[in-house]
């Protein structure tokens, strides 16, 4: 499996578009409490209309310590995800995310997908890649094992109204 991280254009942002509004791509993000403009309690869909392309650039991508890209599959040339961290220089802790869209999940994206994103982290100064995981998300918890993370912590989150484990798991760069 060979992927590339594509750093989209603010006209490339349709395939970002088109990730938020899938429920089957988002469903992980359903049932949150979550107070933000366009978010979906139901599906975990978020609006993001064209009009709003050139601002969420603007404000994201022009920042040095942020980083977002798509993931690209070679083969195919299709899109099949994206992925993003966020730099604390003064710590150089970032906390990262990666989805794969819907209907590319269980095809093997998410490991190529993450080692390019822990290459890049690294040249970028990052010392420790962050993220939140709930313990129900087996396929990807077993991923971010294989690659080196360990849990940090664990707490309890509420996900439409029940209780989940959710684990914060760090991988130390070097």
């Amino acid at each position: 499996m060979s992927v590339k991280l594509v750093v989209p254009s603010v006209k490339d942002l349709w395939y970002r578009k088109e990730c938020m509004a899938d429920p089957d791509t988002m469903n992980y993000n359903a049932g949150y409490d979550v107070s933000y403009a366009g978010y979906h309690y139901d599906t975990g869909c978020i609006d993001f209309p064209e009009d709003k392309w050139e601002d969420w650039y603007n404000t994201k991508m022009t920042k040095p310590n942020f980083y977002y890209a798509y993931i690209l599959d070679e083969e195919s040339n299709e899109f099949v995800g994206y992925l993003n961290f966020n730099l604390d220089s003064n710590t150089g802790f970032a906390t990262m995310g990666i989805v794969i869209e819907g209907v590319h999940r269980g095809k093997g994206y998410m490991r190529p997908a993450l080692k390019a994103m822990i290459d890049i982290a690294k040249e970028k100064g990052v010392k420790v890649l962050t993220d939140t995981v709930p313990e129900n998300r087996v396929g990807a918890l077993k991923v971010f094992y294989d690659m080196g993370f360990i849990v940090n912590s664990k707490f309890d989150g509420k996900k439409f109204g029940e209780i989940e484990v959710v684990n914060e798991i760090h991988l130390k760069i070097k």
